[in-house]
């Protein structure tokens, strides 16, 4: 349970020149955010835009939600957090994940067997690189360092870290990949969170967690008096995650909506999505659904419904939505205040 919740914002994919949120990353730095997050998946990547808003900012942590760990090698990844960690003074927070098949094999090229063990090696290698306590070197077999066979020596990061105990987070939605985060990372950034079931759904996977583990949902927050507009803004992004983010034979985004309850009504979207009837995907969005993993309405509801997160595992709001400084304002009054 987190009484005192901490609050961070969701920036989400950088889409173009236009999409500079400079100025909203520094109104939630004056207005006590935590944290600020940037994603990839494919198209931009998650280390530019963060390193951009980095340079103008001096507080607020920068976080990773996530960085694809098929985009990169283990050391290619250490090398960049390093880099922009010593830059930004220690703020950095490396979330990174597993993506799924579609991503990994169809836009990286790269195999997407094993997942839980690829993501246990790579952090094992980037803590290796940042401690610096001898020449790199791993027998395993994902990421075996130096190269089997080749020319290549064990080598040794060449610049010093700022800190060589980076904080990593886990992108996760089983409940293997969360008792993963639990034992490995210092937190998990689930992407959907209905804090009334997250106890029953992940408390055995989160028993081994560390000491500060932090739990940093992403939720989508609409202050509005329109709580129907609200809600199809959620169910909108809903019909895109259960329906196409994912093979028709392994979405784990629809296996999710399912652990919640919701097993049939997920199938059913992702077939009426799959079918090229997306209006019909989006009508079959239980409401209550929409409802459950997101904050919405005027101020007085979303009080109220922070009850239950406030109940719950999650002790990290990255909040998804609000595009100016009175709207940061009212959730900030609202979460901390």
């Amino acid at each position: 349970m987190a009484e005192d919740l901490r609050l961070g914002l969701n920036l989400g994919y950088w889409q173009r020149t236009a999409d500079d949120a400079t100025e909203l990353v520094q109104a939630a730095e004056r207005l006590g955010y935590d944290s600020v997050w940037t994603a990839e998946a494919y198209g931009s990547d998650a280390f530019t835009p963060l390193a951009w808003y980095g340079a103008r900012t001096s507080r607020i942590k920068l976080g990773t939600s996530v960085a694809q760990l098929s985009a990169r090698t283990p050391a290619a990844t250490a090398m960049t957090a390093m880099t922009l960690d010593h830059l930004t003074g220690g703020r950095l927070l490396l979330g990174v994940g597993a993506s799924g098949p579609q991503v990994v094999e169809g836009w990286y090229g790269r195999p997407f067997a094993r997942p839980l063990a690829r993501t246990r090696e790579y952090v094992e290698i980037m803590r290796k690189i940042w401690r610096r306590e001898e020449p790199v070197t791993n027998e395993g077999p994902h990421y075996p360092l130096p190269l089997p066979g080749g020319l290549g020596k064990p080598l040794k990061l060449i610049t010093r870290p700022l800190r060589d105990d980076i904080p990593v987070y886990l992108g996760a939605e089983g409940p293997k990949n969360v008792a993963l985060a639990a034992e490995i990372a210092q937190g998990w950034l689930p992407l959907f969170a209905f804090p009334e079931k997250i106890a029953a759904m992940y408390g055995e996977a989160l028993e081994g967690a560390r000491p500060g583990f932090d739990v940093a949902a992403m939720v989508m927050v609409l202050v509005t008096d329109d709580v129907r507009a609200a809600l199809d803004g959620v169910k909108m992004m809903l019909t895109l995650y259960i329906g196409g983010m994912g093979a028709k034979a392994r979405n784990f985004h629809a296996d999710i909506i399912g652990r919640m309850g919701y097993a049939e009504a997920a199938e059913h979207i992702q077939a009426l999505y799959l079918a090229g009837r997306k209006d019909a995907a989006f009508a079959a969005i239980p409401d209550e659904l929409a409802d459950g993993i997101s904050l919405v309405g005027p101020p007085g509801r979303i009080r109220e419904r922070l009850a239950p997160w406030r109940a719950s595992p999650v002790t990290n709001l990255l909040v998804m939505g609000p595009r100016d400084e009175e709207t940061l304002r009212t959730v900030r009054d609202l979460v901390l205040g």
